[in-house]
């Protein structure tokens, strides 16, 4: 097996960093690349106000997600004690992987540095350097000559990559554009979120004020990658259906995005919430912790992101629905349903349906669930049925008028 190796301090991870892993892991074939955080580095300090190294791991963990299952995030370095040294790394990756090739990322300045490092020499025997350019001012020649260098003084197996594509930032310049209030676009969304949410390098942020696209980002932080499309499909189709239905299309979007918010928390972390929060379940909910996010995330959405009773009361009704249900509310349940990577059944009807008839849409909906659990033999939440029930004497009630 091929294992890419690329360490550095990710403070932050960016851009320019993922498409290196990226391209590196395309290019080098390789079957599995890690990518792993320094803990304390050798050659430079870290600032005294820099974020936890915790919260780094957590932003290469995001980032790693957007890569792909190939690229994965270890911690070794966080755990061990003392500076983070690469020999170290790699006779430790070595005695894990003995049969497998190794392959070390780095960056131009690593490069050009790499026979500076500590025992270079014993570096080169258990892998391969890989160096790839970061920045436009990287160039053929100047690569050529270390590399020569490297072969002949070491015996080091080398491989130097010119990336196609180039994010040209800096760590450093980017901490600085978040100071300033800018650098978003430099970074992967959930990775922004989460420095957002986090206020980390000099962030502040009213969370409950954000505009629009930065409380997607901090929403998609909250989620696991496999979750993403399903809440921006989500965030869509509510939007579309509140234009045709006469509500507030960012009201919508805003409830969409959180409505999964809390869908990652195992069951203690959801009643931490409900404490925090003084939410009182009724026994039915207590029984059921698949339904424990919508509550919690309605309380999240509230407390923390300011959202209105009308968003809080969508995302709190958006798995079972209940009776006499507000347009809102119909709305995102319908946009959780049926939104283009739902994939579960047949939803070709449903969909055309809720663009033309709200009502029949959720009876449609409801009755689909109802069944559903049914078949499996899982007890139907008391609130779906009353919200179907109702739905059906509302219906009676127009065809008696």
């Amino acid at each position: 097996m091929k294992i890419g190796i690329y360490g550095g301090t990710f403070n932050p991870i960016h851009l320019g960093h993922m498409e290196a892993a990226r391209f590196a892991l395309e290019y080098l074939a390789l079957d599995r690349l890690y990518l792993i955080p320094t803990g304390i580095p050798p050659h430079k300090r870290m600032d005294a106000d820099a974020p936890a190294a915790a919260q780094r791991l957590e932003m290469v963990r995001l980032a790693a997600e957007a890569l792909g299952p190939a690229v994965q995030v270890d911690d070794l370095e966080l755990r061990r004690e003392g500076r983070s040294y690469t020999l170290d790394t790699l006779r430790q990756l070595k005695k894990a992987h003995p049969k497998d090739a190794l392959y070390l990322l780095m960056g131009t300045d690593m490069f050009l540095t790499f026979h500076r490092w500590r025992e270079p020499g014993e570096i080169a025997k258990l892998c391969t350097l890989c160096a790839f350019g970061r920045s436009e001012k990287d160039s053929e020649e100047l690569f050529s000559v270390q590399r020569a260098y490297l072969r002949e003084t070491l015996g080091a197996d080398v491989v130097t990559i010119a990336l196609p594509h180039i994010v040209d930032i800096s760590s450093t310049r980017l901490r600085e554009h978040l100071a300033e209030g800018g650098g978003g676009e430099y970074l992967d969304p959930a990775v922004y979120g989460y420095i957002l949410r986090e206020e980390l390098y000099g962030v502040k942020r009213n969370l409950k004020a954000l505009p629009l696209d930065e409380l997607r980002c901090v929403a998609l932080s909250m989620l696991r990658r496999k979750r993403v499309p399903h809440v921006l499909g989500t965030e869509q189709t509510a939007g579309e259906l509140a234009l045709r239905w006469g509500e507030d299309e960012e009201t919508a979007r805003r409830a969409a995005l959180l409505h999964d918010c809390t869908k990652k928390l195992n069951g203690e972390q959801h009643r931490e919430i409900f404490r925090q929060y003084g939410v009182v379940l009724d026994g039915e909910e207590r029984d059921e912790e698949k339904l424990y996010h919508a509550v919690s995330g309605a309380a999240l959405a509230k407390h923390i992101f300011g959202a209105s009773d009308q968003i809080e009361s969508a995302i709190r009704w958006h798995t079972t629905g209940k009776a006499d249900m507000t347009t809102l509310e119909k709305i995102i349940y319908l946009a959780d349903y049926i939104e283009p990577n739902r994939d579960f059944c047949d939803l070709t009807e449903m969909r055309e349906l809720a663009f033309r008839d709200l009502d029949k849409a959720m009876l449609m909906g409801l009755e689909m669930s109802i069944e559903s659990l049914e078949k499996r033999g899982v007890a139907v939440n008391s609130y779906s049925v009353r919200a179907r029930e109702y739905l059906k004497g509302k219906r009676h009630e127009e065809r008696q008028a």
